[in-house]
């Protein structure tokens, strides 16, 4: 393949030569960007892409098909075909890969210089760097992120706030970093990629920000003690865990790595995936590193799937679902016992709660509940969980060091006890009610964050919880599918489109406006993600095109 060539004055065409694949780069150059988007780089992205973006759109296809099955009745189930694998008592994952022994508290967060550095000075085991639910993909966050980690991974980042505080990584053991690039449904407008036949489109998130990170800084890795890992987020087969799997693959060839040096967490994080956490496990069993339990677009997942399926699957206000309800705990119970009968971690979700460091009562409040969330995971058996504050590293870690002691995890705690039903993971009946309250905390957060999303910040504090693009979904698809589910609330009060539009409006209203909010267009997207004729599967993806894509 050709080389590329760039300048940063204009768009950028890599491969140029004729009937070769090529990508374009048309997002603005800034301050090192060149020093991430450089022509070796983008080669090895073209070379992505060539080989695995027609794989893509046919996983993705398969997800639009299965989706449609499941809205015309027909429930997901353990597969037949891949009986034979979950029946095999004899195959194993990888053994944990250095600094992936012991898991026992991982702290996310977006991958801007304050968050990376407040990560990596945190004391977790692990730091999940977040590209995508608690990033904004703007084309400065998403290049900009790519800097934040290749500095902090060759100990050099630093960052002097606007008001003068200077941030520096200052810890004697940093955390193991573990980087989410983005699912397989989002794009990267601002590179295009054209394949062999002239075909042109948007390039692949997830290849972006895995080929850049991996590019640059797998042997940086290696060399510091640790590796190229990944947290994979939105897989919903193993036909996808497998594309990510020959992805590894070729990566390690093409970079000179030994097989097996990138590992992955996945996240189980969608219904259809929940069934086929043995198959996954073993399409990657080379590259594995675990699952976790990704609670929020969990919750979302079922929602989005089972939207038009009838009252039976209406569940009721977001603050009601909780990890202890019926479907909740055979979807975590069955995680934790596929892995350690495979030898896989299982990681543990991030409970909501956020402490504040100006109110002790609210800080209370939050570590009993954490306190109270991590107790059950450890004893569940979890081998780790996430937090989403550096003050609440300390609370988790408690909580685990009392099941775990000096032990690393407990993979070797088999959950023979457990046995999980199909009918179990889809009996989502709680028995409690929709409240108008309930309709009005949806309608807020939900504008809350995608005002905070539209400006860049893809994780925000919000009432004392913590807030991503998972939680702003369970509020959106949660006002549709109650409306087109005919719901009504406690009170009796039917909810509508008008009158959830009244809400909408009121609650803009209430918003103490400042120079810069993105209130407006926020309502104006929460109303065509959940009040319209037609359900998006992802709120971000026509946000993104619309708000976040240079022209």
């Amino acid at each position: 393949m050709n080389t590329p060539t760039a300048t940063a004055e204009r768009p950028r065409t890599y491969s140029p030569a004729a009937h070769e694949p090529r990508l374009e780069v048309n997002g603005r150059p800034f301050d090192r960007s060149d020093e991430i988007l450089t022509p070796e780089a983008l080669e090895f992205l073209t070379e992505l892409h060539a080989r695995f973006a027609s794989p893509r759109h046919e996983r993705l296809a398969d997800r639009q098909r299965k989706r449609y099955e499941i809205g015309n009745g027909r429930d997901p189930k353990f597969r037949e075909d891949t009986r034979h694998i979950r029946e095999d008592a004899s195959w194993q994952v990888a053994p944990p890969a250095p600094g992936l022994e012991d898991r026992r508290v991982e702290i996310t967060g977006p991958t801007d210089p304050k968050m990376t550095i407040n990560a990596m000075n945190s004391g977790a085991r692990v730091w999940l760097a977040d590209q995508e639910d608690a990033t904004s993909p703007t084309w400065k966050n998403v290049i900009g992120g790519q800097l934040s980690l290749f500095d902090a991974i060759r100990g050099q980042l630093e960052y002097t706030s606007p008001e003068g505080k200077q941030y520096r990584i200052t810890a004697e053991r940093t955390p193991t970093i573990v980087m989410r690039p983005r699912g397989w449904h989002l794009v990267e407008k601002h590179i295009r990629f054209t394949d062999a036949q002239g075909q042109q489109g948007a390039a692949s998130g997830s290849l972006v920000d895995f080929g850049l990170y991996a590019f640059h800084n797998a042997k940086q890795l290696i060399a510091n003690g640790h590796g190229p890992y990944f947290y994979i987020a939105k897989l919903e087969s193993s036909e996808e865990a497998k594309l990510w799997d020959d992805i590894f693959s070729y990566t390690e060839e093409r970079l000179g790595l030994e097989h097996g040096t990138i590992r992955a967490t996945v996240l189980i994080e969608t219904l259809p995936a929940a069934f086929e956490m043995e198959e996954i496990l073993y399409v990657l069993r080379d590259h594995m590193a675990g699952l976790n339990a990704g609670r929020w677009d969990y919750i979302f997942s079922i929602i989005k799937n089972y939207r038009g399926r009838g009252a039976r699957f209406v569940m009721p206000d977001r603050s009601e679902v909780t990890m202890t309800v019926p479907f909740m705990r055979a979807y975590t119970e069955l995680l934790v016992k596929t892995c350690h009968k495979r030898g896989a971690h299982a990681i543990g979700g991030m409970s909501a709660f956020i402490p504040n460091r100006r109110d002790p009562e609210v800080t209370q409040l939050a570590e009993q509940k954490v306190r109270a969330d991590k107790q059950r995971e450890a004893t569940d058996g979890f081998d780790g969980t996430w937090v989403a504050h550096p003050d609440l590293i300390p609370v988790a870690q408690a909580e685990f060091d009392a099941v775990l002691g000096d032990r690393p995890n407990q993979i070797d705690r088999q959950r023979d006890d457990v046995e999980v039903t199909a009918a179990q993971l889809l009996d989502v009946h709680i028995g409690r009610d929709i409240t108008e309250a309930g309709v009005r905390d949806n309608v807020s957060i939900g504008v809350r964050y995608i005002e905070s999303w539209l400006r860049g910040i893809g994780a925000a504090a919000i009432d004392n919880l913590m807030e991503d693009a998972a939680t702003a979904e369970i509020s959106r698809s949660q006002i549709w599918q109650w409306i087109h589910q005919d719901q009504r609330t406690a009170d009796g009060t039917q909810i509508t489109r008008a009158w959830v539009t009244e809400i909408l409006a009121d609650t803009v209203r209430g918003f103490e406006r400042f120079e810069g909010d993105r209130y407006d267009d926020a309502a104006e997207l929460f109303a065509d993600v959940a009040l319209g004729d037609t359900f998006p599967t992802f709120l971000t993806v026509p946000a993104y095109s619309r708000y976040l894509v240079d022209a």
